[in-house]
């Protein structure tokens, strides 16, 4: 019944009426099994051949797509849960089969099984369509490997991300990522604040010293999932987030969304609420002229008719209802990156952000200016970038195993064991991936607490043997770090983490072409945030953007995917790799 108590809490604590989140596997699916090692490996009840016999036959009656195994204290042992395992197998050849100590061998009895029940229900949808996609990439004569992201910013060939289907869940947001570090790569810049705008939310992600952070676990519909996952933080502000008043008078923007379908008023689909892309076209920021991705023809009456009914609700003109829709919408996202930089001890001042998606290089200006940061990039194909962080990412392997033990003497030879055995396998298979020595690096990490503490903080470890000094020392920081205090107890190794990566090869960049003096293609009125009056903006066309171009706002730059706004007292410029730049004016020109 672990799937129905799951931890034994409500998620709000004073709802008395909150929904059940869903069950995964129907009660009658579910085969109890008589057995129990404990977590000391003591084995208290022995898997019996009978019981063994009786589960198999049970399993089978039931046909299933597929089949998920978790028993008790398997992350510690998982003799039973391996020996269960193989005889399902054995009777369901064709049926995939996910253990939980494969699966997700760390401890926490529910996050562990309804990981590997996620992954057992994943396996017949994601595996059927990858391992066919592969086959017909390989009649097409293409020799190299098929590699798929995953939610912890790496790649994995197609045959083993079948097998855990579970770490793809977030993969999307986190493909944008590994695209943020190549490009900061690219400049030998370490330092990165990443925006994701799109139609529906905005993605938020800080990336220190050049490594994108990543949680262990991920949250999905309210189920904790065992899994390496890049740590984004999501705003309700995308292009779509609706725009409204509430019954007090007061104006949101978001959560909520217009989606595609019916989409914004603008879009002539059927919408009839305001949203942040109606606003930018009342504002000007955007042009019924340019179609969106070159295809919606957007509707400027339609904004101005839904943004009106929001200015007559606050008592404010249509311009003003728009501007102040977008002010709302920019302080949404500035509230973000406060999220993943300030709160978490980190000064934005000292980041470059990367606006990108449809909407993010509208608002980087905005942002840049507000928060005072260094600059914003805003990439050659700002709405394909997280398609090209596909081909920018490593390939990444991630294994964890919970110990539970006190970092003293003893745990030296244990812990140091399992790091050089895992990494050591890690290498290996990189290597069968096709990866050469010379590009795979293992990165390692403990997961500490205080001995009596429920949670952990995660202690990089210096090569993959433990220092206790320094272990316990970092601990102890990282701790004052993030609580603000620190103390005396004594430190618990909890789970052993391993993480190696593979380098690929990559494209050379094309070089840019040199036009210094591009022509604006139109003008028009623009009102922006704190004008007085609206002011007859330049239009530009990125296309037309070459190496060394320098425009001064304000301005605005037109493509297939986006549209970037300059801020008056701002200059764009555009570098030898053909991506923009936002930066104050200096004083010196």
């Amino acid at each position: 019944d672990v799937l129905t108590y799951r931890t034994g809490s409500r998620p709000d604590a004073y709802d008395l009426r909150q929904a059940r989140p869903k069950e995964f596997v129907l009660r009658d699916d579910r085969v109890e099994v008589r057995e129990r090692i404990t977590g000391q490996r003591e084995v208290l009840v022995q898997l019996e051949a009978g019981e063994i016999e009786r589960v198999v036959g049970e399993v089978v009656d039931q046909a299933p797509e597929a089949v998920a195994v978790s028993l008790l204290f398997s992350y510690a042992d998982d003799r039973h849960e391996t020996q269960l395992a193989g005889e399902i197998q054995q009777a369901l050849p064709d049926t995939p089969v996910s253990i939980s100590s494969q699966v997700a061998r760390e401890f926490r009895e529910y996050p562990r099984t309804v990981t590997t029940v996620i992954n057992a229900g994943l396996r017949p949808v994601v595996g059927s369509y990858l391992l066919s996609a592969d086959r017909d990439i390989r009649k097409l004569g293409v020799s190299g490997g098929f590699l798929v992201m995953q939610s912890n910013g790496g790649g994995v060939p197609a045959q083993r991300a079948e097998r855990e289907a579970h770490k793809l869940l977030v993969s999307g947001p986190a493909a944008a990522i590994a695209g943020v570090v190549a490009l900061g790569r690219d400049y030998g810049i370490t330092q990165l604040l990443s925006l994701d705008m799109g139609g529906t939310s905005a993605d938020v992600c800080l990336v220190r010293d050049g490594v994108p952070p990543v949680s262990r676990i991920q949250n999905v519909e309210g189920h904790p999932i065992l899994s390496p996952s890049v740590d984004i933080y999501s705003a309700g502000a995308g292009g779509g987030s609706i725009v409204e008043v509430d019954t007090s008078g007061r104006l949101h923007v978001g959560p909520h969304s217009a989606g595609a379908v019916p989409g914004p008023a603008a879009y002539g689909r059927g919408g009839t609420q305001a949203t942040i892309t109606d606003a930018h076209l009342v504002a000007g920021t955007l042009s019924e002229e340019t179609p969106l991705g070159g295809r919606i023809k957007l509707n400027r009456d339609a904004a101005i008719e839904v943004m009106a009914e929001v200015g007559r609700q606050l008592n404010v003109d249509t311009g003003d209802a728009a501007e102040g829709a977008i002010a709302l919408a920019t302080a949404h996202l500035e509230a973000a990156i406060r999220r993943v930089s300030i709160e978490r001890g980190e000064d934005p001042r000292m980041y470059t952000l990367v606006a990108f998606g449809g909407a993010g290089p509208l608002h980087a200006g905005q942002l840049v200016r507000d928060l005072d940061l260094t600059a914003a990039v805003v990439p050659r194909h700002p709405g394909l970038f997280s398609a090209a962080g596909l081909l920018a990412a490593d390939l990444r392997i991630d294994e964890a195993s919970t110990v539970l033990l006190l970092i003293n003497e003893e745990a030296v030879d244990a812990t140091g064991a399992w790091f050089e055995k895992t990494a050591e396998q890690m290498v290996a298979q990189l290597g069968r991936d096709g990866i050469p020595s010379d590009r795979i690096r293992v990165l390692a990490s403990i997961d500490c607490r205080y001995r009596g503490q429920g949670y952990e903080l995660n202690v990089p470890v210096s090569g993959l043997k433990l220092d206790l000094k320094r272990v316990i020392s970092d601990f102890h920081t990282l701790h004052e770090s993030v609580y603000g205090h620190s103390s005396d107890y004594q430190v618990e190794a909890v789970t052993l983490r391993v993480s190696a990566f593979g380098s690929l090869s990559r494209l050379s960049p094309e070089p840019g072409k040199v036009e210094i003096a591009a022509a604006p293609i139109s003008a028009r009125l623009v009102k922006l945030r704190g004008m007085p009056v609206a002011l007859n903006v330049p239009v530009y066309a990125r296309v037309d953007l070459g190496q060394d171009t320098r425009l001064l706002g304000p301005a605005i730059i037109e493509q297939l995917d986006a549209t970037t706004m300059v801020l008056p007292g701002q200059v764009g410029r555009v570098d030898e790799r053909l991506n923009l730049w936002l930066e104050e004016e200096t004083t010196d020109g």
